[in-house]
């Protein structure tokens, strides 16, 4: 039996990360194609995504949040490193909070080189500080909000900050109620 073979019987003939059945596909992760328990079953879109970062549409991964709990090795290790990949639109970095993998599996996963699943846009604070998806910033400077008739005071705490992915000088926050985006150089990373 072939390794595609076995992967169709295993997924049901499904793409193991998002379960549509169009254009499947064997992906060997890290290139090894000589065993079942290292490729994955995926559709064209996935596929294509994974392969080329750059064409990554963020809401087709949302389907990781069922796939995150195959018990298959393989599926988890693509899992991990796509919600890495994606962690600056938010959401993912909740999933990656409560994902949890066998330690082997952990390693495997981080095995990859950051630029696998790193998009290369930085966000630095007013003092140049890198930002991550989840921080908490201070505002340097009043702003008014347009659109929300209300201005966020200099001094006021942003907890939980998403990045935007593909625009360095932008993040995302919680002001009042609002999600507002905010420009990373009026704001300074707390603690």
């Amino acid at each position: 039996m072939s390794i595609e073979q076995i992967l169709r019987e295993r997924a049901g003939e499904q793409c193991e990360l998002c379960g549509s059945s169009d254009n499947l596909t064997t992906y060997a992760i890290d290139g090894d194609k000589d065993s079942a328990e290292k490729c994955v079953l995926t559709c064209g879109v996935c596929h294509s995504q994974i392969e080329n970062p750059e064409s990554i549409e963020p809401n087709h991964w949302r389907c990781l949040n069922d796939s995150m709990w195959s018990q298959v090795s393989a599926v988890q290790v693509i899992v991990w490193r796509m919600l890495n990949r994606l962690r600056g639109e938010g959401w993912p970095q909740d999933l990656l909070d409560v994902l949890y993998l066998d330690e082997k599996i952990q390693a495997w996963a981080e095995a990859c080189s950051e630029s696998d699943y790193d998009s290369g846009v930085k966000h630095l604070d007013s003092n140049g500080t890198t930002l991550n998806a989840g921080d908490t910033v201070t505002l340097t400077k009043d702003l008014n909000v347009k659109g929300a008739n209300f201005t966020a005071k200099r001094g006021t705490a942003v907890r939980n900050i998403s990045l935007v992915v593909d625009n360095e000088a932008h993040i995302e926050g919680r002001v009042s109620g609002q999600r507002i985006v905010i420009l990373t150089k009026f704001v300074k990373k707390s603690g």
